[in-house]
Formats: C-alpha cells, structure tokens, sequence
C-alpha cells in the first residue's frame, strides 16, 4: 500500500516511513488505515506512507522498518562523497542488454571528471579507492562463496562414490545372474526385454534410495539451523520445499537410468560377462574399487584440513576476555545535542553499574565481530604516507564508560578512556598497540595527535580538523574475525560520535544471560523511548562468528564418514564375491595341502594391491584439493603431511577390515564342502 520515498522528502529531510508487511501486521494489526499514522522511532513522530509487499526481504536484512536518507544540497556535491564513513552504499538496476561492464566504464569516467576539480577525490584516488560495480548477489553472498563451493564439491564426490559403489555391487549381481540371462536369451528374450528389466530393477532402487534422500533432506534443513547457517548471508532463505524434493527425486531417476546403461550392456554381452566372470581378480570391478577408495580418500584428508583449519581458529586469542559478559544493541533517541546523547548513556550505565554482580559496563558504536567495523582515513598530525603507499584506514569507534575493563581489553600504557573524557572541551583517545606500532615503531605514543578526515584544509575544501591527544595505548582487538591479520589497527574516541546506535558490554558474576531481562528493564527505566535488541553473551558472539568455518568442517566430516563406508562396503563386496567365485580353487588347494594363513593372504594381497593403487591415487587428488581448500583454510598449508599420514592410516584400517572378513571366510572353507558343492 501507499508509495515510496520522494527525492523532496530527502532533500527536505521530512520524516516518513515505510513499514514492513510483518511489522504492520504485528503493530497496527493489518489496519487498512494505517498511511498518514505517526509511528515513533527513535523518539522521533515519523508518517507512514507505504506498506511493503509480503514476501519483500532486503538481502540479508531483518528490517521492519525503513526510513528515508535526509540530505541537503552540500551534502548531494561531490566534496562529499567520501564522507558518511562507508556506511551508505548504492544500489542501482542496469538498463536492459547493459551490462556491468559498461556500467563500470561509466562510473570510472565520472570519477575521473570529479577528480579534475576536487582535490580529496584525486587524493582518495591516488590512495587507490576505487568505485566497483559489481552483482549485488555475488557481493553479498563473497565471503561465503567459496566454502559453498566446496560443499558442493564434496556432495559430488559422496554422490560419485555411491553411484561407483551401487555399479560395482551390481555388476557382481549380474555376474551371478549370467547364466539366467543367457537362458532367458536363448529361449527368445529380446535385447529390449533385458534393457527393460534392468532398467526397472535399478531405476526402482535408485528411486527409493532417492525417496529416503528426501527424508533425511528435510532434516538435514533442520540440521543446518542448528549449526547457525541461518546467520550466513542470505541463510534465513534455505528452507525445503517441494521444487527441491523434485529435483532430488528427478536425480535419483536419472541417477538410475545412468547406472542401468553398464549393467544392461554386460547383460547383453554373454561372452564378455563370462570373460570377466573368470577373471576376476582383475579388471572393471577392482578399477571401481579403486577410485572409491581415492575418492573417499579425498574426502577425508579435506575434512582432516578443515578440522585442524578449525582447531587453530578457535586458538586464536580475540584480544579481549569473552566470558562473563553480556553485550545489547541500544538506540539513543535522536536528540538536537550530542551532550544529551551522553547523558543518557551516562544514565543508563549508572543504573547498569549498581546491579549486584555487575563488576563493569560500558558502551561502543560497535563490539568486535557484530559484523560491522567502520574504518575511517586517521592518522598522526601531518602525517605523510611514503612514496608508493596509500592512507591506511583504521578502525575508529566511539566509547564511553568502563568498555575496556568491561570487556577485558588489555592496557599497555597509559589510561583508559572515561566518562568524564566526553564532556570535556579537549578531545582525547585511545589507540591499539598495532596502531601504535605503526606510526611510533620505537614508542612514544602517548601524548602524540591524531587527525580524523582527510584533507583537513578548511581552504581546499575539507572539513574542519578533528584533532584528538592519545592518552593511553591497549591490546589490539580482533574486529572482525579471529582469522583477521594483525596490523589493522584501531582508534577509540569519546562518545561524542554523532550515531544514534550503541552497543553496552557489562561484565557480571554471574551466568551472562540470566541478566538478559534485567538489562531491558534498565534501558526502559533510563528512557522508555530506548530500545535494546540482539542481547548476547560474547561468548555466543565469538561462536557465532566460527559459523561460516565450523559447519562446513562438521559437514565435510558427516561426507567423508559416509564416503568411508561406502568405500568399505564396496571393497568387502568384491573381495567376497571374488571367494564365492573361487570356492571350488580353495577347496583344491586345500586339499592337497595350502595352509588357512597362505588362503587367508591371498585375498589380503588382493585388497592391499586395491588399498595402494587408491591410496597412490588419493594422495594426489588430497594434495589438489588442499590447494582449493586453501582460500578458506587458516595457518594450514595445502599439503600438510601428518594430515595425508594419518589419513591414510585410517584408509588403511578400514579397508584392512574390509579385506579380513572375506579372507578370514575362505580360510576356513571346508574342502569337501566346496567339492560336494561344485
């Protein structure tokens, strides 16, 4: 219902609003009355004009609410369009037949005019920021891209070796059904009477393999709810439903007819069958085994990497001490002044700091690893990059009371940030000893200026200077990732940031979330037009953030314990079918005088001869998808010796088992028995 924002209304900086079909429904109750009603945000009236469609989701997003950009004239210049710290971005729909290509050229011909009359465009230029045109799907799902590739990569492998393994079983059945097929031949059965019955035999097993397949799907959806992949990008969306049950099932079918193809043509070929029925130590059934083997080998040695990929993230310190704190994101009602701004967050950490077992609080624009870490170009006063590099950005955040200690962050020298740092006139900061050692290799840090903003020449167009004293020096933090290189380096400031949306860390004795409720009655009680959401210990903070890397190693485990038992499966199968065969030789040889042990190594040989060639095999496959691992692997190198070792080692176990049973039962073949039977 209703419309969407106007170009006046930014300009004009009216205050409007557009609801989403789930929060209208929940708030106003499907009012079809609701346009031009006044919903309050941020303690600010704003009118609603538009209602969005049921089934609208921005990307990832879990807005409810959506209000309009204000700017004025000065803003819309492009002196400003490097401002706003990166936390605005464009989205636009290209014309139909163009392509991002040309898009891309036009956008570099822009900037290449701005720059002609801008001096902070030329300098962000020549300091290499650049305006990328890119899908906007491929954009939001980048960091996540390659882990599903590689998942998918292993459903291929697990799906190969079952349809090797189901062929290989298969074609041991038609074995001992040649004779049958050569009577039913010789009596008048056509090739297409075979081709259908076997057609109908496989396709039928497939189908109801495939049948099951959809049953532990739609569990295997629940499974990955529970393992968070509803907090990747675009996550919220994986669900099953009948399109993806369709195409399993279709799958199986297909799956089916292509493994009918082969054992219909050696039904078909009775002198090749009986030549492979005598020869059976050999040829295209030991092949198959062969490349199961490789294949689950593969398998195993990838999930060996991730796991130890996994193992060495999760022992990476963070920089900070994530137990026993509770971490909220609060919204500040807007207010005409930063000094009431800090006020109310002086408030709200007063009534936090008196609860009992609260040993410290305090608040920041963003925590680490909530996803969002603004940088911004700050750095020494008339600092002036050397030849050839670029301004470093640097994380900049906004604090206020007891944040460090709170959260556990070290200090190197100096002091802590306090409240009272937000109402002085002097501007103060904190920096992280990697931003330290960037600028002031020897030390000296403190006492030292830093700028904020780039071109701070008021008379070529920049902005005013923000210049801040550095008054202490702290541990560095991991941002944004465990798995994030030193050297980012990070600046806290007061809290006199201009930002409405806070996080408040609160370090307590007890269980962190069984302070969950009380932390939302105190935001209430500091102001009723203050809300809180995304309540979480930082540990959950901290294991969230492993997601992306913890469940593809889980799921690459599940794939590769599969793929070992089919592998096993596989190989028992063969080396049994191969002492059915040749009842009749061990009977013999047995008889005139072979020993249980030389019958018994036999088929051990056969097996150790099939384990090695796919090992052989495997080992290469496992060094080529280490180096496609290695883009989401951590401080784990493509070939990791002791991982191949011990990958083998387990390969070996498994399929001596596998061989040992079926060895284990021609030696002890009784050879009267196996004559009376021949």
């Amino acid at each position: 219902m209703g419309r969407s924002f106007t170009e006046d209304e930014s300009i004009n900086q009216a205050n409007v609003a557009i609801l989403t079909d789930a929060f209208w429904r929940e708030r106003f109750g499907a009012d079809p009355k609701v346009l031009d009603r006044e919903v309050r945000i941020n303690g600010i009236p704003r009118k609603i004009v538009g209602v969005l469609s049921p089934g609208f989701r921005f990307l990832s997003s879990e807005a409810r609410v959506f209000v309009s950009l204000k700017w004025n004239e000065e803003q819309r210049g492009p002196k400003a369009r490097h401002s706003g710290g990166g936390g605005t971005h464009m989205i636009a729909r290209l014309k139909p037949g163009a392509t991002i290509a040309e898009a891309q050229a036009q956008i570099d011909a822009h900037n290449t005019t701005v720059e002609k009359d801008n001096p902070e465009a030329k300098m962000m230029a020549e300091a290499g920021f650049r305006s990328p045109v890119v899908s906007l799907h491929g954009d939001h799902v980048r960091s996540i891209r390659p882990t599903l590739l590689l998942l998918q990569g292993g459903v291929f492998f697990l799906l190969l070796i079952g349809a090797v393994n189901l062929v290989n079983l298969l074609l041991i059945r038609a074995s001992g059904r040649a004779k049958e097929m050569a009577i039913r031949q010789s009596m008048g059965a056509g090739r297409r009477h075979v081709v259908t019955q076997v057609m109908m035999e496989t396709v039928s097993l497939t189908s109801m393999g495939g049948v099951l397949g959809v049953i532990v799907g739609a569990w295997g959806i629940r499974l990955l709810e529970i393992l968070g992949a509803n907090r990747l990008p675009l996550g919220a969306h994986v669900a099953f439903d009948g399109w993806l049950a369709s195409i399993g099932l279709l799958g199986a079918v297909v799956l089916g007819i292509a493994i009918a193809a082969p054992i219909a043509w050696f039904n078909l070929r009775s002198h090749l069958a009986n030549a492979l029925q005598s020869e059976s130590r050999t040829g295209l059934r030991h092949g198959f085994i062969v490349a199961q083997i490789a294949l689950a080998f593969v398998l195993l040695a990838g999930a060996a990497l991730l796991g130890l990929s996994l193992k060495k993230v999760m022992a990476v310190s963070p920089g900070f001490q994530p137990d026993h704190v509770l971490t909220g994101e609060f919204t500040i009602p807007w207010q005409p002044e930063a000094k009431n701004r800090v006020e109310l967050a002086d408030r709200l950490l007063e009534l936090i700091r008196q609860q009992p077992g609260v040993t410290a609080t305090g608040a920041i624009t963003y925590i680490p690893l909530s996803g969002d870490s603004p940088k911004s170009a700050i750095a020494p006063k008339d600092y002036v990059p050397p030849a050839g590099q670029s301004v470093q950005g640097h994380y900049t955040y906004g604090v206020i009371g007891d944040y460090f200690s709170a959260l556990g962050i070290p200090l190197r020298e100096g002091r802590f940030l306090t409240s009272d740092d937000s109402h002085r006139p002097e501007r103060a900061c904190v920096v992280d000893e990697d931003f330290a050692r960037r600028y002031w290799p020897n030390g000296g840090a403190l006492g030292q200026q830093v700028v904020d903003g780039g071109n701070t020449d008021p008379q070529q167009g920049g902005r005013a200077p923000n210049v801040s004293t550095i008054v202490g020096v702290v541990g560095a933090v991991k941002q944004t990732a465990l798995t994030e290189p030193h050297g980012q380096g990070a600046v806290y400031l007061p809290f006199y940031i201009e930002n409405s949306y806070y996080f408040v860390v609160t370090r307590t004795s007890q269980r962190p979330e069984a302070f969950a409720d009380t932390l939302r009655k105190l935001v209430r009680a500091a102001n009723p037009s203050m809300g809180i959401d995304s309540i979480r210990s930082m540990e959950t903070r901290v294991s969230d953030s492993l997601i992306a890397r913890r469940s593809p190693a889980l799921l690459a485990g599940i794939f590769a314990g599969v793929a070992l038992l089919l592998a096993s499966i596989g190989t028992y199968g063969v080396l049994s079918y191969a002492v059915a065969q040749r009842t009749r030789e061990i009977g013999i040889r047995m008889a005139v005088g072979a020993q249980r042990e030389q019958i018994s190594a036999q088929f051990l040989k056969i097996g150790l001869r099939l384990l090695i060639a796919g090992t052989v095999i495997g080992l290469i496959g496992a060094a080529l998808a280490g180096r496609a691992l290695q883009s989401v692997l951590f401080d784990v190198p493509a070939l990791h010796p002791v991982t191949f070792v011990v990958t083998a080692g387990i390969m070996t176990l498994v399929c001596l088992v596998a061989c040992w049973l079926p060895a284990r039962r021609a030696s002890r073949t009784d050879p009267m028995e196996a004559l009376r039977a021949e």
